[in-house]
């Protein structure tokens, strides 16, 4: 059964599934009603701070620390001791001019010199599929290169917060098949770096780095298949559900609590959901909330 948070929130969730519930509403009130230490792992892409405004009410770059920091203080208070914020931001860039805001970077100071809040490590999504923007400085005038790695802070609430590489390996490399298959030779190299016997070890895969690479092409996914055949508008900032795959791994054990506050189109829930998490979305936009169930059933 999936956790019901409908009293302390005085109202129904939109839906419900076997791990989790959708609400309709406004986030940082919904985040007061929470319990303090009930949340284990918070993932979220609220929207970006870009130069035209978007569907989704994004706001100005100056304006994006103090829209957030009111989230964010409220997050940290229903965070476990050691829950982990998971917070993916886009750049944004100045109006008229071929050069970048800085607003992910002072949220991200804010957050730790404010909030108390811990850089567990900084992470990089790339999107080899991403077009070539913005087009003026790019397509046009060809003075800057096309904008594709995004920012993912993850953050803790203390400085032990729970993971596990082991849960997200990667496929070794030939070379590294290789290399265990014929044996390796241990000892001192010239960069000064002694690599002992257990480097050839098999641990069933690869370390992955924090620089992941997940194309956002499916133009054709059930969710998308399913808000065409029902009139309904997708929304149009979708992150691939292997990002939310990824860190609901990582950072969590089956049963514990997922929310994404900014939820969009619930990847977040779908992923959670999968993998046998508790999930909670909120968001504020019906028409989103509604196609969004359509990830997780085949009807609105």
């Amino acid at each position: 059964m999936s956790r019901d948070f409908s009293k302390a929130f005085k109202k129904k969730p939109y839906y419900s599934t076997s791990y989790g519930q959708a609400y309709l509403g406004d986030s940082e009130v919904l985040l007061k009603c929470m319990p303090p230490n009930s949340c284990n792992l918070v993932l979220t892409s609220p929207p970006f701070a870009l130069t035209r405004k978007k569907a989704y009410d994004n706001v100005s770059a100056e304006e994006y620390v103090d829209w957030f920091v009111p989230f964010a203080r409220e997050i940290h208070r229903i965070l476990t001791p050691d829950g982990s914020l998971v917070l993916h931001l886009g750049g944004s860039w100045v109006s008229g001019h071929p050069v970048k805001h800085l607003y992910q970077f002072k949220l991200l100071l804010a957050l730790c010199e404010k909030l108390s809040y811990h850089l567990a490590q900084d992470i990089y999504w790339y999107n080899k599929a991403k077009l070539p923007t913005p087009a003026e400085w790019v397509t046009v005038r060809r003075v800057r290169l096309k904008d594709a790695v995004d920012s993912i802070w993850w953050l803790s609430k203390s400085k032990e917060p729970k993971a596990d590489n082991s849960k997200v390996l990667k496929e070794y490399s030939s070379s590294m098949k290789k290399l265990l298959k014929d044996g390796y030779n241990a000892g001192l190299r010239p960069s000064g770096h002694d690599i002992s016997e257990k480097f050839a070890k098999d641990n069933i895969g690869a370390i992955r780095p924090n620089f992941l690479d997940y194309s956002n092409t499916r133009s054709q996914t059930r969710y998308l298949r399913l808000c065409k055949k029902f009139d309904i508008t997708p929304h149009p900032a979708r992150f691939p559900i292997e990002l939310p795959l990824f860190f609901i791994k990582f950072l969590t054990d089956k049963d514990d609590l997922v929310l994404d506050p900014f939820a969009g189109s619930n990847a977040t829930g779908e992923a959670a959901e999968k993998l046998k998490r508790h999930w909670l979305s909120i968001e504020t936009k019906e028409e989103y909330v509604k196609g969004s169930k359509l990830r997780l059933f085949d009807a609105i």
